[in-house]
C-alpha cells in the first residue's frame, strides 16, 4: 500500500503536468483582436485574479476534506474501542469538524475577492 506522501505527490505531479499541458494554449493570442490583446493575454491581471481564485477554492478545500476525514475516522475508532464515550467525542467531534470546514469557508471568501478584482 502507498504511503500518503507518496499518493499527494503523485496527484500534485499529475496536477501539474496537466497545468504544463495547457501552457501553448495560453500563450497563443491569436483569436484576439489587436486591440484586446493585451487584456487577453493568459498573463493579465484578470486572469491572474481567475486563476487565483481556482486555486484557492481547490487548495482551500483539499487540505480541510483531508481533515475532517482523518478526524471522523479517529472519532470512529474512539467510539469503537470504548462505545460509553459516543456522546463526548460526537460533540468534540462535530466542534471539531465546525472549525475546520470554516477553513474552506475562508477559502471561498478569498476566491470571491479575488473574482470581484476581474471587474
Amino acid at each position: 500500500m502507498l504511503s500518503r506522501s507518496s499518493k499527494l505527490g503523485g496527484t500534485l505531479t499529475a496536477l501539474t503536468l496537466a497545468l504544463l499541458a495547457t501552457v501553448p494554449a495560453w500563450a497563443d493570442p491569436v483569436s484576439v483582436p489587436a486591440a484586446d490583446a493585451e487584456t487577453a493575454h493568459w498573463f493579465s491581471t484578470q486572469a491572474i485574479a481567475l486563476f487565483s481564485a481556482a486555486l484557492a477554492i481547490g487548495i482551500g478545500t483539499l487540505g480541510p476534506s483531508l481533515a475532517q476525514g482523518n478526524a471522523l475516522a479517529r472519532a470512529m475508532e474512539s467510539i469503537g474501542r470504548n462505545p460509553e464515550s459516543a456522546s463526548k467525542v460526537q460533540s468534540v467531534l462535530l466542534i471539531g469538524l465546525a472549525f475546520i470546514e470554516s477553513l474552506c469557508i475562508y477559502a471561498l471568501v478569498i476566491a470571491f475577492i479575488a473574482v470581484g478584482k476581474v471587474g
